[in-house]
């Protein structure tokens, strides 16, 4: 990809993400990161997730002066109360929310200048498994569909490069197309 150098692009420090791409170059060890949160039930399907603090850069982040708190709950057809969106829909968030920050950095870094961007997803679940009326059908998403709503100062073609890189660099496509090992421990009391 053309990186060029501009000190602001589309709400990105070009300058900053420049100087991030060299220092993990230096010392891959900048680039290990660890997220955490925790998630406390509430009532029914009700429960709160707190964000806060993170291990990254080599240390532990300090910058966020209190917890982003996000609401699961399902919808009453599901029996909940609509506190906030449900977890599969929570994915669906994530997925584009990790697309868009891809776009606009990388573009950024290209000299594109976006003008909008909007994304459209749907996700197909048959909820026979969740209930556990079958063990044939797959408790997740059947498929998920991706509409990119993209309006740049660029040829087609390079916002074709751009996605296309985009798709092959986003953490979270590739924790929704790629099986992630995920370890249990259980606290009883």
């Amino acid at each position: 990809m053309n990186e060029v150098a501009i000190n602001s692009m589309n709400g990105v420090n070009v300058e900053q993400l420049f100087g991030t791409i060299d220092a993990v170059k230096s010392d891959p060890e900048i680039a290990s990161f660890k997220f955490r949160s925790t998630t406390k039930w509430i009532n029914g399907g009700h429960c709160q997730t707190e964000i806060n603090g993170f291990y990254g850069a080599k240390q532990e982040d300090t910058t966020r002066l209190k917890p982003f708190v996000l609401e699961g709950d399902e919808p009453a057809v599901l029996l909940g109360e609509n506190h906030g969106a449900n977890a599969v829909e929570a994915v669906l968030h994530a997925l584009a929310s990790c697309l868009s920050v891809g776009i606009v950095y990388n573009a950024s870094a290209m000299g594109i200048k976006i003008n909008t961007l909007t994304f459209d997803l749907n996700g197909e679940i048959d909820l026979h498994a969740f209930l556990g009326l079958s063990e044939d059908v797959r408790p997740g998403y059947k498929n998920i569909s991706v509409g990119v709503n993209l309006n740049a100062d660029a040829p087609k073609e390079k916002l074709t490069e751009l996605f296309e890189y985009v798709r092959k660099t986003s953490p979270v496509l590739d924790i929704v197309l790629n099986p992630v090992p995920v370890s249990f421990k259980l606290n009883v009391s």
